[in-house]
């Protein structure tokens, strides 16, 4: 798969904050050749320099970037998806594979605004993407086949893990995977800051907040053991730990980060119709 990748063409439209964490994985891993990618921003000087520190072809104009083009990923936000399309539907064929990062735009919308059966890849990843530790959920459209979802699995692969879903749960993976990190950072921060309130120095506490959120994500991932399980493990009788545990119940903590996915979720279906 990586062979076949490196011989493809790559569009990115809109390589901002996520398409740039893309690229630069794509470019860092020779997943794609960068005499094969283009990519687009809205600014002329900032394609400039994007040209310059990443080595590929970079313009302000869409339909341009996506001449030739075997995959277009498209980076844009939600709001905008539909211009981008209109744009450059004409330029696209059934032969052009488009993956979309665009939060709530279901396939359907996009196929609707293309010509043909154009192949379309639905995909969300997350931030930590950054440092090759990304959660990305992926389902296909209508006229995508098996080929087309392990093409932009192989992608995502690159910066993380992948799963596949009925896009009914699109949103649902917004919610806690994209979303998600945003309220680990948060109750990674208050850890440190527990960790300052009985005596440590920030930067231990930070470092001993981090790794040990690393760690025990670590365990699930590499075990398969369900968390309450783990949990249990680290909670011994009349210890420290259950008094610990206590607290976090009755500071219901655990109803609120289910709540806050759930809202998260539910915002997720929204922004495609906020112009």
């Amino acid at each position: 798969m990586e062979q076949k990748l490196t011989d493809m063409r790559l569009a990115v439209l809109g390589t901002g904050k996520l398409g740039g964490i893309l690229l630069r994985a794509y470019l860092k891993q020779g997943l794609f050749a960068p005499k094969n990618v283009s990519a687009t921003v809205k600014r002329g000087e900032k394609a400039a320099a994007l040209a310059k520190e990443l080595g590929v072809a970079v313009t302000t104009e869409n339909r341009k970037a996506v001449q030739g083009a075997d995959i277009v990923l498209l980076g844009v936000k939600p709001q905008v998806v539909g211009d981008v399309l209109k744009e450059i539907a004409p330029k696209l064929t059934a032969k052009t594979l488009v993956i979309s990062v665009a939060a709530s735009v279901p396939t359907s919308y996009i196929e609707q605004r293309l010509r043909g059966k154009v192949p379309v890849v639905r995909a969300m990843p997350n931030t930590p993407s950054t440092v090759g530790c990304g959660m990305t959920g992926i389902c296909r459209g209508a006229h995508a086949g098996a080929e087309h979802l392990e093409t932009a699995r192989a992608m995502f692969d690159a910066v993380g893990r992948t799963v596949v879903v009925d896009e009914k749960n699109m949103d649902a993976v917004t919610g806690l995977s994209a979303s998600g990190p945003a309220f680990a950072y948060i109750i990674l921060e208050s850890l440190a800051e527990a960790g300052v309130k009985v005596g440590l120095p920030r930067d231990v506490a930070t470092l001993l907040a981090a790794q040990t959120m690393k760690g025990a994500a670590s365990v699930v991932l590499e075990t398969g053991d369900h968390p309450a399980l783990l949990k249990d493990a680290v909670t011994t009788p009349a210890g420290c730990t259950i008094d610990g545990i206590l607290e976090l119940e009755e500071g219901k903590l655990r109803v609120t980060l289910i709540k806050a996915v759930v809202k998260a979720t539910s915002r997720a279906g929204e922004l495609l119709f906020e112009k």
